[in-house]
């Protein structure tokens, strides 16, 4: 079962979670996700199955967009809801202008640390597992870009925001770090994702509308058409031979695609076969190959 899956996780899940489940409804072994969703947020998770796990190598800097709340004056250990509060709650008589001020200073390029609780890397070992276990954790910042940071609304401690960043940015390090600005504290209360590279919460299913899809037999009504994806790479279909030199990773002459690096190759309107990168000029080559030979065909 090959296909593209945008899930609605749910809050209280892991991202892993999620994929155990949906190998679980649709039968399908190979499934992987684009981007980690923390057990408490929900929203946009696109899935790739079967052969498209392949795919997931062209995700790995894609944006992300959310909505999210921060409350103010209130820090726990794991810089969200699910953690322990540490110290005690303080007073918050802030303004909206005050909090917008703070949250500008976390806009642009910026060195991020990564939460303590985090699935970062501390000599091989997740750094969540030395924190829950006392441990000192010693990482190391990161670069990340936060392009959009806008506090919407501020009502007592709560501020609703809206957010487009980077890959690998935690919006709940920096709802710490504006509570410290702040000098009150604060953590991320509640998080959605809004959207993931080119895919949008319209696109997304409940794993209820998955389970609904796998036992009327229909799965593939609820996946992403093929053309939809990678839309920066433009799509080409080939005729039946260059399908096949395709198929067997052997390099072809396709259209001109004015200057893109990869194209999509299609056979009719929703075979994807590959994406091949460009050689020079209109030569191409199969830099992942999604179709057996046998399949890039179709029966007459």
């Amino acid at each position: 079962m090959n296909g593209v899956l945008v899930i609605d996780k749910p809050a209280g899940m892991t991202s892993h979670d999620v994929v155990a489940r949906v190998r679980r409804l649709l039968g399908e072994k190979s499934v992987g996700h684009l981007g980690t969703l923390d057990p408490m947020a929900t929203g946009v998770l696109p899935l790739v199955l079967g052969r498209l796990t392949r795919l997931a190598q062209f995700y790995g800097d894609a944006e992300k967009a959310y909505d999210g709340e921060i409350r103010l004056g209130f820090a726990t250990d794991t810089y969200d809801a699910d953690g322990d509060p540490v110290g005690k709650a303080q007073p918050v008589d802030l303004s909206l202008e005050q909090v917008r001020q703070a949250a500008a200073k976390f806009t642009g390029k910026i060195d991020q640390m990564p939460p303590p609780f985090s699935a970062k890397k501390v000599a091989g070992v997740p750094a969540y597992r030395l924190a829950r276990k006392k441990k000192e954790v010693e990482l190391q910042a990161v670069q990340v870009e936060v392009r959009e940071l806008e506090i919407l609304s501020l009502e007592g401690d709560r501020a609703r925001f809206r957010s487009r960043v980077s890959a690998g940015t935690y919006l709940r390090s920096i709802a710490h770090e504006i509570g410290q600005a702040l000098g009150v504290g604060a953590h991320l209360s509640s998080l959605r994702r809004t959207a993931s590279a080119e895919f949008q919460l319209e696109d997304a299913k409940t794993l209820e509308e998955v389970e609904s899809a796998a036992q009327s037999g229909q799965p593939d009504r609820i996946f992403v058409h093929l053309r939809r994806i990678l839309p920066a790479f433009p799509s080409v279909t080939v005729a039946d031979d260059l399908a096949a030199r395709v198929c067997h990773g052997m390099p072809v002459n396709l259209p001109e695609m004015s200057k893109s690096k990869y194209v999509k190759v299609f056979v009719g309107q929703s075979d994807l076969i590959a994406v091949a990168g460009r050689v020079a000029g209109t030569l191409f080559h199969p830099k992942v190959v999604l179709a057996g030979s046998q399949e890039a065909v179709p029966s007459r």
